[in-house]
Formats: structure tokens, C-alpha cells, sequence
């Protein structure tokens, strides 16, 4: 007989989920997967719904002997933490990580169990792939999934298998956690590219594949997207400052784009109107790469992708220009070296 499949822990951080997370721990409860699972809720101080429909999905799975829900306390609210409380509750040898707003692929567990065997890989992910319930979230899910509002991400937008720097979320073997101590609690953003940049660092393989999808669903607002991108591009410049040449030309293209535009606005109140050629081109741009991303849906939608893409851009920009050389300091401070695991002797 073939050996069962081996069990399977799923970590959730979540905050303010009452609207998704019933419907994210039904994708994970009713996954094509033959082995044993648990899900860990990491809870945070919440101001909606959302702990006491944690506290019914635990009543209501606590008789199913291969799916139980379990939830602990995040009294900080930081997704790294929460993370961390619920590794520490979990017991299972594969570890998936899933945020309270996505939805796994119905064979989202089993595909990546089978990649970390055949790869040897220690973490493995895929695609976020963002889709909308409404107009707004539909033209930012458009948004991104397209080139040119995220550029080149793989997770975004798709690509070929094969080792990468960091993944969408991931599936780990709980050795690797263990070995590395869990996230860098620091890290309020980019936790995930941070413990991947040292999983790698000993050794390990991080492993891309466009088999692996996750629904996404968007922020509801322009005033949650602009916030959201702001904290990315914050976060990615305390990565650039913590790790030296993890930069590139696609994170540095929204902070170019941010100073061009705003001194081009300057430039043509104050001196020439040819300054407002700069901001003016970049909405031409937007507006054209708009037309694309935007195939299929309906009008409304359609016409907010060009608002969808100006915040991205904008937030990210905004944030990386603005983020402190206080914080990186701070994170630098508490860097973790990676841990190799020993040789046996």
C-alpha cells in the first residue's frame, strides 16, 4: 500500500476578516487531499466579526477527526507574529501558509506536497491570483495581474517553473521554520522575503510554480489599496537598506515615476507648461496599458483601472521614498543569521 500522505498544518494570521474568512477556511477544509490536516487561526485584536466566526468554525469542526480549527491569540495585530503563535501551535511536518482574504485552488495542498518531494525544495509557492466581487476590486485585480502595474513578478503574473528569491505566501517543510526560527518579528512587512532570503542563505531552495494558485481578493477602497501600497513600498527600501543588492530596476521604477511627475507638475506651474508633458504621459500610459488589463469586464470596472494603477504606483513610490532610515536600523539591528543545519556525522 502506498504510504499516507503526510499530515498538514495551516497557518492563518488574520485582523478585521469577517467578510472572507469563513469562505477561506471552507477552500482548506475542502481540499483534494487524502492526508490529515489542522488549521491554526491566529487571532488579532479585531474590531468586526471576525473572532466570533472563529469561535463558530472551531465548533463546528470540532468532531471532524482530519480538519479541526484551532485558534490562538495575536494580541499585537503583526503578521509576523501571529505567523510565529500559530507555528509554535501547530504540530504537522508541512506547514501552509494562508492570509484570511485567500482562497486555496481546490488541489492547492496535494500539488504542493508533491513539489517539495519532487524538488527537495523547502518552501514552495505560486500564483496570487487576485479576483474581484465588485466593479473597484475588479479593476484592481486587473490591475494586478498585469505587467504594467506590477511588472515582472512571477506570482503576479505568472511564469515558469523554477527556484526563485522569495513566493506568494508558501508551503514549507516545518524543519526549515524550525531550523530558522520562524519570522523575523520586525519585519511588519516582508516577513515573507526576508525568512525566504534565509532559508536560502542555508542552503535552502525556494521553488516557484504556476500550479500553485491562490484567489486573492482585493482591497475594497482606494484609501485600503493606497495604504497597503504605501506599507510595500516602505518595506521593500528597509529590504533594500537590510540586504544590500536585492534592488531592482521594476522596485525602483513607482519612486522614479513619483519624483518625475511631481517635479514635472512643478516644472509646468512654475515655469513651462512642457513640464506637464511628463504627468500627462504617464496617464497616456496608464490609460493605454488600462485597455489590455482590462479585457472582459464590465465598463465600470474598466474605467477604474487607470485609478487602480495610479495608487499602486503612487503608494509604492510614495512609501519607498518616505520609508525611515530609523526603521531599516532597527530591523538591521535584529537581523537573524541563517542556520545551517548540522552535517551528520
Amino acid at each position: 500500500m502506498p504510504a499516507a500522505p503526510p499530515a498538514v498544518s495551516v497557518i492563518m494570521p488574520v485582523l478585521n476578516e469577517e467578510r472572507h474568512l469563513r469562505d477561506a477556511v471552507r477552500h482548506i477544509l475542502q481540499q483534494d487531499y487524502a492526508g490529515e490536516m489542522e488549521v491554526v487561526i491566529a487571532l488579532g485584536p479585531s474590531t468586526d466579526r471576525t473572532d466570533e466566526i472563529a469561535a463558530e468554525l472551531v465548533r463546528e469542526t470540532a468532531s471532524n477527526p482530519w480538519g479541526r480549527v484551532h485558534t490562538v491569540p495575536n494580541p499585537s495585530g503583526r503578521t509576523p507574529a501571529a505567523l510565529n503563535a500559530a507555528i509554535k501551535a501547530s504540530r504537522h511536518p508541512i506547514v501552509v501558509r494562508v492570509d484570511g482574504h485567500g482562497m486555496l485552488s481546490p488541489n492547492y495542498i496535494a500539488t504542493a506536497v508533491r513539489l517539495l518531494e519532487e524538488t527537495g525544495a523547502q518552501n514552495v509557492g505560486g500564483i496570487m491570483h487576485a479576483e474581484g466581487e465588485n466593479d473597484w476590486e475588479h479593476a484592481v485585480a486587473a490591475a494586478m495581474t498585469s505587467k504594467i502595474g506590477v511588472g515582472n513578478a512571477a506570482f503576479h503574473t505568472g511564469g515558469e517553473a523554477g527556484p526563485a528569491e522569495t513566493v506568494y505566501l508558501g508551503v514549507f517543510r516545518r524543519e526549515a521554520l524550525e531550523q530558522q526560527g520562524g519570522y523575523n518579528e520586525e519585519f511588519i512587512r516582508a516577513q515573507d522575503w526576508e525568512l525566504n532570503f534565509r532559508i536560502r542563505e542555508a542552503g535552502g531552495l525556494i521553488w516557484f510554480s504556476p500550479e500553485l494558485r491562490v484567489q486573492y481578493r482585493p482591497r475594497p477602497s482606494v484609501k485600503a489599496l493606497a495604504k497597503q501600497y504605501k506599507d510595500y513600498g516602505r518595506w521593500r527600501h528597509v529590504v533594500a537598506r537590510y540586504h544590500s543588492g536585492s534592488i531592482n530596476l521594476r522596485y525602483l521604477a513607482p519612486p522614479t515615476a513619483v519624483c518625475a511627475i511631481a517635479a514635472g507638475l512643478v516644472a509646468g506651474a512654475t515655469l513651462t507648461p512642457l513640464g506637464f508633458v511628463i504627468p500627462g504621459g504617464y496617464l497616456a500610459a496608464i490609460a493605454a496599458g488600462s485597455v489590455p488589463a482590462g479585457k472582459g469586464l464590465p465598463l465600470k470596472a474598466r474605467l477604474q483601472i487607470p485609478v487602480a494603477l495610479a495608487t499602486m504606483h503612487m503608494s509604492w513610490g510614495f512609501g519607498f521614498l518616505t520609508s525611515p532610515r530609523s526603521l531599516a536600523r532597527k530591523v538591521i539591528e535584529s537581523r537573524r543569521p541563517a542556520v545551517t543545519a548540522p552535517t551528520q556525522a
